[in-house]
């Protein structure tokens, strides 16, 4: 911290160009953060084409330890991963003092303070063991009313500009869908991708939206101000950690992508 300001690192899990980045650092509008809290976006150098299998997210956990394990000695004071997948969080919080956000866990335990059951909604049917995964992570599968989507293919890097008029409406028909034949009082958005949806949705359902950027950046807000960071006893520090195993890994695989 500098100056009363606490300087955020979000990692974004695909490799993008600064316009494509930019379209990420647009959730901060929404969470209207106090001026002592400074957003910086960066990207992975690697990742998987998708999260859609246990490969993929080997390859996503190493990408994003690599974009943030020097993050505290960069002399930020908290990273929040952009991905409902948590990937890279549990490796990151082995390294790092600071905190690391996990929006996934941070959006699902957030909406059962708002309401009993909550649904999540995504884009792609492919992303439902990625929830899956973290429900059973934290025994809450019975606290899910549903997992639904439109089934179309996301768009990780252009997110939903110029499909608008085509997918908002359908996101709110199978909102309605977890909220009146599933039982959810609370709708999560199964991705930071679907970010652009917030507004649209949440004038239009009955229950609340969490938007899980949003919702990850207020978090590590409120963990700062507190004082607070994950326990080492849940995740202790490696015996010798290897960064440059790992940066050699990842200069690799940026290698491997750039000729591909």
């Amino acid at each position: 911290m500098t100056d009363g300001t606490h300087k955020v690192l979000v990692l974004v899990p695909f490799p993008m160009t600064s316009e494509q980045l930019a379209k990420r650092s647009e959730q901060q509008e929404e969470a209207k953060l106090p001026p002592s809290i400074e957003l910086h976006y960066r990207s992975t150098r690697a990742a998987p084409s998708g999260y859609v299998s246990a490969h993929d997210y080997v390859l996503a956990d190493i990408s994003l330890l690599e974009a943030g394990m020097q993050a505290e000695e960069e002399g930020y004071d908290a990273v929040c991963i952009d991905t409902v997948s948590d990937s890279g969080v549990a490796a990151l919080r082995s390294l790092l003092t600071i905190p690391v956000i996990a929006p996934g866990k941070t959006m699902f335990m957030t909406a059962l303070m708002l309401g009993r059951r909550f649904g999540v909604l995504s884009m792609w049917e492919r992303w439902f063991g990625l929830y899956e995964r973290t429900l059973r992570e934290l025994a809450i599968e019975d606290r899910c009313a549903g997992i639904r989507s439109i089934d179309t293919h996301p768009d990780s890097r252009n997110l939903l500009d110029g499909k608008e008029d085509e997918v908002l409406p359908r996101l709110h028909e199978v909102s309605v869908q977890l909220i009146e034949e599933d039982g959810a009082d609370v709708i999560c958005l199964g991705s930071t991708t679907m970010h652009q949806a917030h507004g649209y949705l949440q004038k239009r359902l009955p229950v609340p939206v969490l938007n899980p950027g949003p919702v990850s950046y207020l978090t590590a807000d409120v963990m700062l101000a507190l004082g607070l960071t994950h326990s080492r006893r849940a995740y202790p520090a490696p015996l010798q950690p290897k960064p440059e195993m790992i940066s050699a890994m990842l200069t690799a695989a940026a290698d491997i992508e750039d000729t591909s």
